[in-house]
């Protein structure tokens, strides 16, 4: 056993999360977990919603709100959905917790005092129309080196390259158009480049990683140049230092505090679980492993400025140092980048309704075709399009006739024939050979998620459906109608419910809601796939209360085949997938308009 932190993007809490989000951080993250527990690791998955930031004050000013009022909105709203698709947090939590606040600003004075925090003088952006800040992400220009005319004034995406918006070309305001202007103000920045040969070393001894993730990451660390990690902001963590920390006008920059969510989210959930110190153990052990989960657009935070935050924080960058009082922290073991989903050949977009709401989707269909859906086709490492006539056709044609039919028909003839599970008989070449097919999916399933290749392993897994399915059609039990063959009959079906049984354990990381149901239809008992709960709680140093996503994943099915027991009662079985009529497609894109 070893113990496994599941780092998981954080979404932005200005308005809810689309099927777009959650195929890249959300499904994906829940499936390594869930089977990294059922394998016998101790697994802490961890999240939050990310809520400070100029977008969420200039969200909440549209909507005539306070910032902390539309953070509380959308908070609410996230936690409900993730919820609804059943993803396992051991803590979802959100960033304007005193416990993140105070875990932010340890590390940015740790950072400080060991040199990799320096103040200097810049240029900001200045609204003309309304005298305020504009961030650097709403300021958009052309790129001075590709001449990307998209470019956003703190990143391009055409070339990767870190920007500041007085390079852009042409730099004008994404909120309404106009030409900023740029003041002098002072700031405080990271030191990124004291981090280079750092970071290079690290980066050469990853292995396993996807190609793509590490092939951008390296070519980061060419041209890295300090990063400011302050803003003009009245919105965000204070910095904590003296003439600095009651300023109203500055504010710790959102994409420094967010990262730090991981690091403050497992030290809640310690503080939480009665064990303060417990987060020690996939932070400070060395044998311990940290797995992160996010899209493609995120991985310079999670590959070159969350490392340089851990390095500079533990006194291992270019000045040395020494570690804070939380003490050294490990690096990750592995980025863990999706492509992008797409919708209907185009990008997601909230303001030309191009999108589907997780919750809105949900209020629809089930949460396990959706998942199947992201496992068996979602962007792992292809940019990916989400089409209504593909996914109708999943869910018709491999959840419910393959998956869903052979769970129907093996226990129905079982139930009709036996009202048990039937006692095995001699067991044939043939019945042999598909509990071996399902025995070895074991090794070859749990090894592909392992290696974060979802899509291949849940084809193996629908590969060993197939066979079974394969197995009944052969064998035809249905015939087998007189006395003198029931033996036989009952040897086939018992065969044939192993492997359901068997299957059922290898597709519950990927659909845990129908997997606890097929555990039930086969006589079982007891959790099988344990689900999270919304919780309300106080904030623990005396903020607001707010819900948080848990749970206790400590019960539920191994990773493993577990012999049927014969005679266990079976009853006829209520279908565990629901056909999609074809008009589901004219439907849905007549709602989106196309």
């Amino acid at each position: 056993m070893s113990h496994v932190l599941a780092a998981v993007a954080w979404p932005y809490a200005n308005g809810p999360r689309h099927i777009g989000h959650v195929s890249g951080f959300g499904v994906p993250s829940d499936v390594f977990s869930r089977y990294m527990r059922m394998a016998g690791h101790d697994v802490l998955m961890v999240s939050g919603t990310d809520e400070h930031g100029t977008p969420i004050q200039v969200q909440a000013d549209a909507d005539g709100v306070t910032p902390r009022e539309l953070a509380d909105r959308y908070n609410r709203v996230i936690v409900e959905d993730l919820h609804g698709l059943g993803l396992s947090y051991d803590l979802f939590t959100r960033t304007t917790t005193r416990n993140h606040y105070a875990v932010v600003q340890e590390l940015f004075t740790g950072l400080y005092e060991n040199g990799y925090i320096v103040a200097k003088t810049t240029l900001g952006a200045i609204s003309p129309s309304t005298g305020r800040t504009l961030p650097d992400r709403y300021i958009e220009g052309t790129c001075p080196i590709c001449g990307y005319e998209s470019a956003r004034g703190d990143q391009c995406d055409n070339c990767g390259n870190q920007l500041d918006p007085e390079q852009l070309i042409n730099p004008r305001s994404r909120i309404n158009g106009e030409t900023p202007e740029f003041v002098e103000t002072e700031h405080f920045f990271l030191d990124l480049p004291a981090f280079a040969q750092a970071l290079g070393k690290w980066l050469d001894t990853r292995e396993g990683w996807r190609p793509n993730v590490l092939k951008f990451s390296k070519n980061l660390l060419e041209d890295l140049q300090p990063r400011a990690i302050t803003r003009d902001l009245e919105w965000g963590v204070p910095i904590p230092l003296d003439g600095w920390r009651d300023r109203n006008d500055k504010r710790i920059y959102v994409w420094f505090d967010a990262v730090i969510g991981y690091l403050s989210a497992s030290i809640e959930w310690a503080r939480r679980s009665g064990d303060p110190e417990a987060w020690r153990k996939w932070w400070s052990d060395g044998d311990a492993r940290g797995y992160y989960f996010m899209g493609k657009d995120n991985i310079v935070f999670h590959s070159v400025i969350w490392p340089s935050l851990l390095l500079g924080y533990s006194g291992e960058g270019d000045k040395g140092g020494k570690p804070g009082s939380l003490g050294a922290l490990n690096l990750p073991t592995e980025v863990v980048s999706s492509e992008y989903l797409t919708m209907e050949g185009r990008k997601f977009s909230s303001s030309r309704k191009v999108v589907i709401y997780v919750r809105d989707f949900l209020e629809r269909y089930d949460a396990d075709a959706l998942r199947y859906f992201i496992a068996a086709a979602g962007p792992e490492s292809n940019d990916t399009d989400f089409t209504w006539a593909e996914f109708v056709r999943r869910n018709n044609d491999e959840l419910v006739a393959g998956w869903g039919n052979l769970v129907n028909r093996s226990i129905s003839m079982a139930a009709k024939n036996f009202g048990a599970i039937p006692e095995p008989g001699e067991l044939t070449a043939e019945d042999r050979a598909l509990l071996e097919v399902a025995e070895a999916g074991f090794a070859t399933v749990g090894e592909l998620i392992g290696k974060h290749r979802q899509k291949a392993a849940i084809g193996e897994a629908m590969k060993v459906v197939a066979e079974a399915n394969k197995y009944l059609s052969d064998q035809a039990p249905w015939k087998l109608k007189d006395e003198a063959s029931k033996p036989r009959m009952g040897t086939i079906l018992h065969v044939a419910l192993q492997v359901v049984s068997d299957a059922n354990t290898l597709l519950t990381p990927f659909l845990p809601h129908s997997a606890q149901k097929v555990h039930e239809l086969l006589g079982g008992t007891g959790v099988h796939a344990p689900m999270p709960s919304i919780v309300e709680v106080d904030d623990l140093d005396g903020g607001p209360a707010y819900p948080v996503l848990t749970g206790d994943y400590t019960e539920g099915a191994k990773w493993g085949s577990v012999p049927l027991v014969p005679g266990t009662p079976l009853a006829a079985p209520k279908p565990v997938f629901r056909k999609l009529d074809p008009s589901v497609v004219e439907e849905e894109l007549e709602r989106l308009g196309s």
